[in-house]
């Protein structure tokens, strides 16, 4: 079985990702800003917590070496905040753009460099969003770090192809983690849902464990001829247009 490290694992996505891997008997180093996120592993003797902030690569350097023989990588910490041009000034908007690359970035750093210097060959997974190809107002930050994030996992994944090393991404649509939850909780519900429910071809959002599935595939040797991709697991979001005659 592997050694894996998954950022942003104390809740959502990150979180499922880290225990589908557990599931399927890896071990998994979990890294999060909030100490009291990670207080569920304690109940995963296979895994092990990392409090500190992903763009560290301190932090990531300590996740690595507690990975031990490193077989895998999940970029997953982000940082959500809305932020417009007219209203924010160009440093600020740099700064939310910088927080999300700066995440991707270091973890890819980390982990390369960790397959070269082992001389084996690895698997980064980057999570990235549906908004890198399909932007909602106010999300200028955002979606140009993941654009970003997506543009380097294709160069990533050409540079370091040769050395056994596959680089993907997967972009999610709306999923139904605890953020989702508290949106909900705010607003009408049932026409929170209904309109999601148009958004996604498939009629609603996605658990965090269909991404989280989604994540393992990409890591696994079943997808070992697979790099440089940005996997949409969306329900049909990103390819949905809306009929003027329907």
């Amino acid at each position: 079985m592997g050694s894996y490290v998954v950022t942003g694992a104390g809740r959502g996505i990150g979180r499922a990702i880290a225990e589908r891997l557990l599931d399927d008997g890896h071990r998994v180093v979990a890294v999060e800003l909030d100490l009291d996120a990670l207080a569920w592993t304690e109940d995963r003797p296979a895994a092990t917590a990392v409090a500190g902030d992903a763009r560290d690569e301190a932090v990531n350097e300590r996740a690595a070496d507690a990975a031990g023989t490193l077989s895998g990588w999940v970029n997953n910490a982000a940082l959500f905040r809305d932020a417009s041009v007219h209203t924010s000034t160009t440093r600020e908007i740099l700064d939310l753009i910088s927080v999300n690359l700066d995440c991707a970035l270091a973890g890819c750093a980390t982990a390369v460099r960790r397959f070269l210097a082992a001389g084996t060959p690895g698997a980064i997974v980057n999570v990235s969003s549906h908004q890198a190809r399909q932007a909602v107002p106010g999300c200028l930050p955002y979606a140009t770090a993941k654009a970003a994030i997506e543009g380097m996992t294709r160069a990533l994944a050409v540079e370091y192809g040769p050395h056994g090393i596959r680089v993907n991404a997967v972009a999610p649509g709306s999923v139904a983690t605890e953020r989702y939850a508290a949106y909900l909780a705010g607003h009408d519900a049932a026409a929170v849902e209904g309109q999601m429910a148009r958004l996604h071809p498939l009629g609603r959002v996605a658990t965090t464990g269909e991404v989280a599935a989604a994540v393992a595939y990409l890591l696994s040797d079943d997808a070992g001829f697979v790099t440089g991709v940005t996997l949409p697991v969306d329900g049909g979001r990103t390819v949905l247009a809306h009929d003027p005659e329907g």
